[in-house]
């Protein structure tokens, strides 16, 4: 998977239900240092919605996204 971003920390919230992925993800990206990359696993199809208006509110860019059987995954750049 070499089209897929470099991250710096690795977050795993599978079996976690709305809100929690976005709560530990943004939670996990406080400490982070600009420009970070935060690889985030979800298994919630409302992880989507969340984590793309989330990054867009926040100022954080989201590198990369992919749903592969029931199991979402985010690359967020940190502001």
């Amino acid at each position: 998977m070499s089209d897929t971003p470099n991250c710096d920390a690795e977050l795993d919230t599978s079996g976690l239900n709305c809100p929690l992925p976005l709560l530990k993800a943004k939670m996990a990206l406080n400490p982070m240092a600009s420009g970070a990359v935060l690889k985030v696993v979800a298994t919630d199809a409302g992880s989507q919605r969340d984590l793309r208006t989330f990054a867009q509110l926040a100022g954080h860019t989201l590198l990369h996204e992919t749903a592969e059987a029931g199991v979402y995954t985010y690359w967020l750049r940190k502001a």
